[in-house]
């Protein structure tokens, strides 16, 4: 659970549970995942939100586009997301590690 803080607190219960109930062969597996840094997916939406970048960042390639096209929903979207992208980010890494676990 080194990467804890890189996953939402509600999930990280069951994600300890899941990982302790895992046959030794998917550990290699597990351990090559990437995960992206919240705090960094925050830095990027403050500083290039409009473009889209934080969002880019951390996969959601279509809502990237739309702040890019939009920039940033006229400035709305970017502040929005100043709030919202680190727990976007820890769903993006906890749905990461759902493809690996199951």
């Amino acid at each position: 659970m080194i990467n804890g803080s890189n996953l939402p607190e509600q999930k990280v219960y069951f994600i300890r549970e899941k990982l302790l109930s895992l046959d030794d062969s998917k550990w290699a597996a597990l351990s090559t995942i990437q995960f992206k840094n919240p705090t960094t997916a925050l830095l990027l939406s403050i500083f290039l939100g409009s473009y889209g970048i934080d969002r880019f960042y951390i996969g959601n390639t279509g809502m990237g586009v739309g702040k890019l096209l939009t920039c940033g929903g006229l400035g709305i979207w970017a502040i929005i997301d100043w709030f919202m992208i680190s727990g976007s980010t820890k769903e993006q890494n906890y749905n990461k590690l759902q493809a690996y676990l199951y």
